[in-house]
């Protein structure tokens, strides 16, 4: 359990959500209810195993963040996940009803571990070694859907598409399931659109209908895309952030979507640290969540 202020939120709350289910408790220390819902909580933390991540708000301390979650009542639990709110409950519920609302969330025991494994597993230096072994890991555990997130998204950024899409194809079905998978999905509509004609005319027509309209969410999207297909991932990600500062649920939250799809893409995998220590955020991916965290929350 952790605390969190305005200062740690972002670090604790929207980027840990991104890796795990993250459960906010708000709180105060006059709530009666409080303290019988917070103990229960952390025991629940603890039976759940890492399998999600508990941490409490002091709404009457943290005024600013209780406003932003429109937090009326306490105790309030709200579950981020991919840096969003997903679902929440109020009052003191009985520890049987909360874990029905973990489990509708939480990954399967186990699932973590095998996440884990996958991403901190060392890397060859070679990249034609670090296919090789991403492949013989899948052909090896075909069900392992992070071993099949990082083989196929070794092969978009190799420029081996063709693979790509062949490796991809068992688990199409689970895109709308398992978040990651859906990620790489996008990447590929992306370069299935950029496919479809010249870039550099493309691009011409969509900038010159951004200029005439900024609000011309399509051309922009479209604009992104193309940048995406290029493997420009922050100026596409520039892009989408232009639709998400004007209009955050444009299209059924697509910007938002494909902008963590590309998050996840260009994220390396965590390096193994010592027992105890966290292994430093990549720059670009820590800086690009702060600026998507800033507009959702604005």
């Amino acid at each position: 359990m952790i605390d969190v202020t305005l200062e740690n939120f972002e670090s604790e709350v929207i980027a840990a959500s991104m890796t795990q289910p993250v459960l906010v408790d708000f709180w105060a220390p006059w709530c009666g209810p409080c303290k019988v819902i917070g103990p229960l909580l952390e025991k629940l933390e603890v039976d759940y195993g890492g399998r999600f991540k508990l941490v409490k708000i002091d709404s009457d301390q943290e005024q600013q963040l209780a406003g932003a979650f429109g937090v009326r009542s306490i105790p309030t639990c709200v579950l981020l996940m991919n840096g969003q709110p997903v679902d929440g409950f109020m009052g003191a519920v009985p520890e049987g009803k909360i874990r029905e609302f973990l489990d509708k969330h939480v990954p399967p025991a186990g699932a973590q571990a095998e996440e884990e494994i996958v991403e901190e597993e060392p890397l060859d230096a070679s990249p034609a070694a670090q296919l090789e072994k991403l492949q013989h890991a899948v052909a090896t555990d075909p069900a392992n859907d992070d071993a099949r997130f990082q083989y196929v998204k070794a092969l978009l950024l190799a420029g081996r598409t063709d693979d790509a899409k062949v490796a991809f194809a068992p688990v199409i079905g689970k895109t709308a399931a398992v978040r990651r998978l859906d990620s790489l999905q996008k990447v590929m509509d992306a370069l299935d659109f950029a496919a479809a004609g010249p870039d550099a005319s493309r691009m011409a027509e969509l900038d010159g209908r951004i200029g005439k309209n900024k609000r011309d969410f399509e051309a922009r999207f479209g604009r992104a895309r193309l940048l995406m297909a290029q493997q420009r991932w922050t100026d596409a990600m520039d892009e989408l952030l232009e639709i998400l500062m004007r209009d955050k649920a444009w299209h059924e939250d697509l910007a938002r979507k494909t902008y963590i799809a590309i998050l996840d893409i260009i994220e390396p995998p965590k390096p193994k640290v010592a027992e105890g220590q966290i292994p430093p955020d990549d720059p670009t991916v820590a800086t690009y969540r702060r600026r998507l965290s800033s507009v959702v929350l604005s």
